[in-house]
């Protein structure tokens, strides 16, 4: 959710009493709703939350009940301070996209947000539904490229279990031990290891670090048919999926 202290807009809302609960705890009014893709765990809330004067904003290529404004590729949005770019971001599912926010204020500590949705996770990424790793590879290749200073917001709390996943894959990278400990102290105070940052993810996330020999070789363990990126991609999100 993101308000200005009087309207709110939510990203993927999956289930609608959470967001209920916060618009009334901070007397928001909603006047905007963002889906990222067709999943219920993201479009769960929207028949709850819907009135007849709020925008829902979905992908353009997917069937979503509910969505009054399909977006896609180049498409530009205004809410509040806030501008928004979508991006077409295939791979999880055929029709993905993401959000990309501009903050208009000088004293924002974060020029540039990206929702994400399932397509990338602190540590990790999505799985592969109905779109193709390529496409997957494709689009974590360009939020990869995003400015370090990104602040990246991903739908799930799969942190730890991503990072697991992440130092047996590179067992060496001491960016990675350092950020697992401050998760795990995190989630012991039942905090949320979100958002992330871009820079962040490239130092730790190895769908995001294709091209380091640690990460290469340990793919080539499990399966890569060659040492490119994708071919490392491939096997890495393979690998993850039985991990």
């Amino acid at each position: 959710m993101i308000h200005d202290g009087q309207n709110a807009l939510v990203v993927d809302p999956g289930d609608a009493a959470p967001v209920k609960e916060a618009l009334q705890l901070h007397g928001l009014t909603l006047t905007a709703i963002l889906v990222t893709h067709f999943h219920p765990d993201h479009t769960g809330g929207l028949a709850t939350l819907q009135s007849s004067d709020i925008p829902v904003y979905g992908p353009r290529s997917e069937d979503i009940a509910g969505v009054t404004h399909p977006v896609g590729e180049g498409d530009e949005l205004a809410w509040s301070s806030l501008r928004f770019r979508v991006w077409d971001t295939p791979g999880h599912t055929a029709g993905h996209i993401a959000y990309l926010a501009d903050d208009a204020r000088e004293s924002s500590p974060w020029p540039l947000t990206a929702f994400v949705g399932d397509t990338l996770f602190s540590g990790g990424c999505g799985r592969v539904f109905n779109g193709t790793i390529e496409q997957l590879f494709a689009s974590l290749t360009r939020l990869g490229n995003l400015p370090g200073s990104t602040r990246v917001c991903p739908t799930h709390e799969y942190t730890l279990s991503n990072l697991r996943f992440a130092q047996a894959v590179e067992p060496s990278n001491t960016n990675l031990a350092a950020h697992m400990a401050r998760c795990q102290a995190l989630r012991a105070q039942h905090q949320p290891t979100l958002p992330t940052s871009t820079r962040l993810e490239k130092d730790i996330n190895p769908f995001l670090r294709c091209t380091e020999l640690e990460v290469v070789s340990s793919a080539q363990q499990h399966g890569a048919r060659d040492t490119s990126p994708m071919a490392v991609f491939a096997a890495l999100r393979q690998w993850k999926n039985t991990f």
